[in-house]
């Protein structure tokens, strides 16, 4: 397999030579899992028992919509909820949890972000932008992890002994920090240190990139509600927009009444004709995760063969689709994003350069050619400009594409200045 791959590779030969001593992590691994997740999808579809007829979906008010139904109960058997609410209308998975948040803590209450800082467009929504949760006063506050950036127990525990908030917030994969992605089994601590304290309390995981990457998900360990967005794990690379939220009954009617209006409920939203792509998507989606997580492997093999730290290392059990390489200086971060950007099967001639990014203290460099703009589920890169300099790459829906785009992106950051030094 490698050799096939590196057929289409011009790099150098020090790069191809450590390719050879990573291909081991092209291999698939924990195959009973994954087909155990294959098959909770495959599940999914037969108790559904969709006839083509459901995915013709309607426009103006999309009341009586067959296929937004049914997703919505797909995805309700998926992720083993109550009811879930997925809508075109969200903009991103950002807008989807900020909606989530402020429909299940009012003014006067508190949201804990259980788990450090949320990623900076989140946090930047919930305390510091104009019109901010925070500025119509809810109220807002953080448990820092521990030393080694992992969730802090004990510290959660402290925080709860003093204080009720309305809403825990957990984010589940790391976003731009150099902090470890969150298991299902730290989220199920985290529940039940939550629960020890105050039951009632509303549990909101951001699972954004953590769909169908453990076989279990957080709505099995307690939590009250998921969010994602649909055009990462969940659209399978054919979801053109939205997101979705999925938990209890009390939950996604606060949803829907924050989304919409009170009164109106869960019925409107059409799904626009893109039912079939919705649910097609879904039933593709843990394949195509699977290949992700392959090639994600490959590439943090092939940076540690070549001397960068990279999180989580190669074969070590992951919790989301995103592999954080450590680079060193913002000139490697840039000619990473731009050797991926030239593997990409759209805009491949196109040159990434930082920016600012809305919600970004930092300017950001990104690399992106997805078949859906934005797409995270397809293959991706990106990274503030910011100590330590971290790359943080995404996705790919075939793991030898992911191989050949961290091949290139290694070829272009050895030929930088500091590549003597390794």
């Amino acid at each position: 397999m490698i050799e096939a791959i590196l057929a289409e590779f011009s790099g150098s030969e020090r790069v191809a030579e450590a390719a050879r001593k990573a291909a081991w992590a092209l291999e698939p691994r924990d195959l009973d899992v994954r087909a155990r997740i294959r098959m909770r999808v495959v599940s999914a579809f037969l108790e559904e028992g969709l006839a083509e007829s459901d995915l013709a979906g309607t426009t103006g008010y999309g009341y009586d919509d067959a296929a937004r139904t049914r997703y919505e109960s797909l995805l309700a058997r998926v992720f083993r909820g109550d009811r879930a609410l997925a809508r075109l209308t969200f903009a991103s998975g950002t807008h989807a949890i900020v909606t989530t948040l402020a429909a299940c803590a009012a003014p006067g209450e508190t949201i804990l972000s259980a788990a450090g800082r949320p990623y900076d467009t989140l946090h930047h929504a919930l305390v510091t932008a104009p019109y901010s949760l925070v500025s119509t006063g809810v109220g807002y506050a953080e448990v820092e992890l521990d030393p080694q950036l992992r969730f802090d127990p004990v510290a959660l525990a402290e925080s709860l002994a003093t204080s009720t908030p309305r809403v825990i917030f957990v984010q589940r994969s790391r976003g731009y920090s150099p902090r470890p992605s969150l298991a299902i089994a730290e989220i199920e601590e985290l529940v039940n240190v939550v629960r020890s304290f105050a039951p009632n309390i509303f549990i909101v995981v951001d699972n954004c990139y953590g769909e169908f990457v453990e076989e279990r998900e957080p709505l099995e360990v307690g939590a009250d509600a998921i969010v994602g967005s649909l055009i990462k794990n969940v659209g399978g690379g054919l979801a053109p927009t939205g997101a979705y939220v999925v938990g209890s009954a009390e939950v996604i009617e606060r949803v829907a009444a924050r989304h919409y209006a009170p009164g109106l409920g869960t019925a409107l939203g059409p799904s626009l004709g893109f039912g079939r792509a919705l649910v097609q998507g879904l039933f593709a989606a843990p394949a195509i995760v699977g290949e992700s997580l392959r090639g994600l492997d490959f590439a943090a093999a092939l940076f540690s063969e070549l001397g960068f730290e990279v999180e989580p290392l190669a074969g070590a059990p992951r919790s989301d689709t995103v592999q954080a390489i450590s680079l060193g200086s913002a000139d490697a971060l840039l000619r990473f994003a731009r050797g991926l950007q030239q593997t990409l099967p759209i805009n491949a001639k196109f040159a990434p350069v930082p920016g600012a990014v809305p919600g970004y203290v930092d300017e950001v460099v990104m690399s992106s050619g997805a078949f859906v703009a934005g797409s995270t589920l397809e293959l991706s890169c990106d990274g503030p400009l910011r100590p330590p300099f971290q790359v943080y790459l995404q996705g790919g829906t075939l793991a030898e594409h992911v191989a050949l785009g961290a091949l290139s992106a290694a070829d272009a950051v050895l030929k930088g200045p500091e590549a003597e030094q390794r």
